[in-house]
């Protein structure tokens, strides 16, 4: 059986013109690597072509400077039909101190699609250590939570009309 591919690490340099108006790194530059990151270890995963379905869980814990490195660490940790969550873990890295902290950590849920455009059967996932299992339990348990609050926010918003922006009702 083929060695499966589940894991990808990026390392990128923070640059000035990925700054915010603090000077620390704009939000949506990591969230932009984030999604880049997630896209990477799916597709490698699955030898196809993937789109990003949802993204959970995103909490800036720290800042990350202009001049630090940044790894983003992805791993597959659970396998659907066709859905696949990828969890990111970033760690800034200050090269002047050599200091790392994990800055934040998020859950992907990224679908595997053919030339067509429609999803596609992703590999099932081999769970080959105790941690490999964990995070396979700890992502059922995300995506039945996910469930759960996609139905009870559409239980709790079935009767809001369709709002009519000014752009739509000419």
């Amino acid at each position: 059986m083929q060695k499966q591919e589940k894991s990808l690490y990026m390392t990128v340099l923070m640059t000035p013109e990925m700054a915010n108006f603090s000077g620390n790194v704009h939000g949506g530059s990591i969230l932009k690597l984030l999604d880049q990151v997630a896209y990477a270890c799916a597709a490698k995963y699955c030898k196809n072509y993937v789109v990003t379905l949802s993204l959970d869980q995103v909490t800036f814990k720290q800042p990350i400077k202009v001049g630090e490195l940044v790894t983003f660490h992805a791993n597959v940790n659970y396998v659907g039909n066709t859905s696949m969550e990828v969890g990111v873990k970033v760690i800034a890295e200050d090269l002047h101190s050599n200091s790392k902290r994990h800055t934040n950590s998020c859950y992907f849920t990224m679908v595997a699609v053919g030339d067509d455009g429609k999803p596609v059967a992703a590999p099932p996932l081999q769970l080959e250590t105790r941690f490999e299992k964990k995070l396979y339990e700890a992502a059922a348990m995300r995506k039945t939570m996910r469930h759960e609050i996609n139905e009870r926010n559409r239980k709790l918003t079935a009767d809001i009309p369709d709002y009519d922006s000014p752009l739509t009702s000419q």
